[in-house]
């Protein structure tokens, strides 16, 4: 037999074989990465929320609501996931609210893929504690290189604009249809 064609042989088994296993393994992971996912969300509920001793699930048109409850069960707020697009790909946040959707309690971001040491800054205290007690009304806006003088502004990360208008802009999106749907009473 020809050397090319023993070459090709050996190349396409290898090739089989590699396709077999990486997808077994994708196979048998999937189902670890959701349940993880899941208990990530979970953990962020009470992360966006100190006071909330438990939640009630919501399904909306635009992703996953949590109602939570203090400890005599009266509502205190939501935890609102939402995803949108970074610099680098998506952002996927939790986000507190009060119960009148005009004040962020918090924000933790669950996931991103932005440029390490700069867009992923978004995921340090520094940057996420500008949004404790944030007033969203009319809607969350960010200042680049100036402390904030608004109640509803927060700092602009240096050299990661990008990611920090961002997160601003998948708060303000998320806010303003979990605004339609309390109108509607359907939150």
């Amino acid at each position: 037999m020809n050397n090319s064609i023993k070459m090709i042989i050996v190349l396409t088994s290898i090739a089989l074989v590699s396709g077999v296993v990486l997808s077994g393994v994708s196979n048998w992971a999937a189902p670890h990465i959701e349940s993880n996912r899941i208990a990530e969300t979970e953990a962020a509920i009470y992360l966006v929320h100190n006071n909330a001793r438990s939640y009630k699930k919501i399904e909306t048109e635009f992703g996953k609501v949590y109602k939570v409850y203090d400890e005599e069960g009266i509502p205190i707020g939501y935890s609102i996931v939402s995803e949108g697009n970074g610099f680098q790909g998506k952002i996927r946040l939790m986000i507190g609210v009060d119960t009148a959707l005009t004040k962020i309690t918090a924000i933790e971001i669950l996931e991103q893929v932005e440029t390490p040491g700069l867009g992923s800054r978004i995921t340090e205290d520094e940057f996420k504690n500008q949004f404790r007690n944030l007033s969203a009304q009319p809607s969350v806006n960010w200042v680049k290189g100036k402390t904030p003088e608004k109640p509803n502004e927060i700092e602009a990360i240096t050299g990661a604009t990008i990611s920090s208008k961002s997160v601003c802009a998948i708060i303000n999106d998320v806010l303003q249809k979990a605004r339609i749907e309390k109108q509607s009473n359907k939150l």
